[in-house]
């Protein structure tokens, strides 16, 4: 029962603190994109869900929400999740070079494509991501953006790489150090390891770490594979949910998911939106990407890379996300 009672109070005082207090100034919304790989695993579902919910909440402007993943149920998937959350017209990009190519073993993406509805039929159907970020990027002020990748790195390679254009006489480069505050990375393994998203496309991950001229906040494999969320949701009388439906559907398929889905992704928005106080405690330095994929760390007081180690309590974190993931879409007269 002690146990039960702490971890309440420690949920209830990190939401305090989380939240706008009264009489304090409203801090303005964290513009974001959203860069994912949706598909292959499901805690993008559930990423997508807490960057819905912030956005309802004032915390977030989502400026659109792409896909490193060029499977044809990607785009659709995305679509269905935004127009849940009364935001069907976010924009949708995809890489229109070579890229990974990957669907959902459970089956849950053609599932809620089927059942919910959605405007756009095909991933191939969307443009180009690279179209979008610099389209996006150059309408808005200067070191405002903060881009969350939870996917493969093809998308960022294409922008670094991409030259002036109708939408900006920058460079790719040139245009993330003018307009991007931060980048927030689901990916790699820390201190060394071999983690998906970089390894699937290893040239673009070794090619983005080397080249990012700002900031990178990564949350690493080890984060997210202690964080299970998802049986609360499920558990839950919400219902007609495409979020409900993917862990519904995908967390019996797996006998590692008994204890909910592992929730990598989720920390990367968690912290896009949060940062990192309170929630991690962070290790300064530079990420080594090899060319089979696998990463090391350099520790550097001078670096602008950061890995984040675990701070807050691994139950605390998972009731924060899953509270989160569970918001339902609050829609505004001018949406209905």
């Amino acid at each position: 029962m002690k146990q039960i009672l702490s971890l309440l109070l420690g949920f209830l005082l990190i939401f305090y603190a989380c939240s706008n207090q009264p009489g304090e100034k409203k801090v303005k919304p964290v513009k974001i994109i959203f860069d994912t790989d949706l598909g292959p695993d499901y805690d993008d579902v559930g990423a997508l869900a807490f960057l819905h919910a912030m956005a309802d909440s004032g915390k977030v402007e989502i400026l659109a929400t792409l896909a490193s993943n060029k499977h044809d149920l990607v785009a659709p998937s995305i679509n269905v999740i935004n127009t849940y959350f009364g935001r069907g017209e976010l924009a949708i990009g995809v890489p229109k070079t070579t890229g990974v190519n990957l669907g959902s073993s459970q089956h849950w993406a053609d599932s809620i494509v089927l059942k919910y509805p959605h405007t756009i039929k095909s991933t191939s159907d969307v443009p180009d991501a690279v179209d979008i970020y610099r389209k996006m990027l150059s309408n808005q002020a200067d070191t405002s953006v903060t881009i969350i990748t939870v996917g493969f790195l093809t998308n960022l390679n294409n922008l670094l790489k991409s030259k002036p254009d109708n939408n900006s006489s920058l460079t790719g480069k040139e245009l993330v150090t003018r307009k991007v505050k931060r980048l927030v990375s689901m990916a790699g393994s820390f201190p060394a390891g071999r983690e998906f998203n970089i390894y699937m496309d290893s040239a673009a991950s070794k090619y983005v770490y080397e080249n990012w001229p700002g900031e990178i906040i990564f949350t690493g494999f080890e984060i997210g594979s202690q964080i299970h969320t998802g049986l609360r949701l499920i558990k839950s009388d919400i219902k007609n949910s495409p979020v409900k439906d993917v862990f519904r559907i995908s967390i019996p398929l797996s006998e590692e998911d008994k204890n909910g889905r592992m929730s990598w992704d989720e920390t990367a928005v968690l912290i896009g939106v949060y940062g990192t106080d309170r929630f991690f405690d962070t290790v300064r330095g530079k990420i080594i990407v090899n060319t089979d994929g696998s990463n090391t760390w350099e520790n550097n007081s001078d670096g602008k890379q950061y890995y984040v180690k675990q701070k807050m309590s691994v139950s605390q974190i998972s009731i924060f996300i899953e509270e989160r993931m569970m918001h339902q879409p609050v829609f505004k007269k001018d949406k209905m």
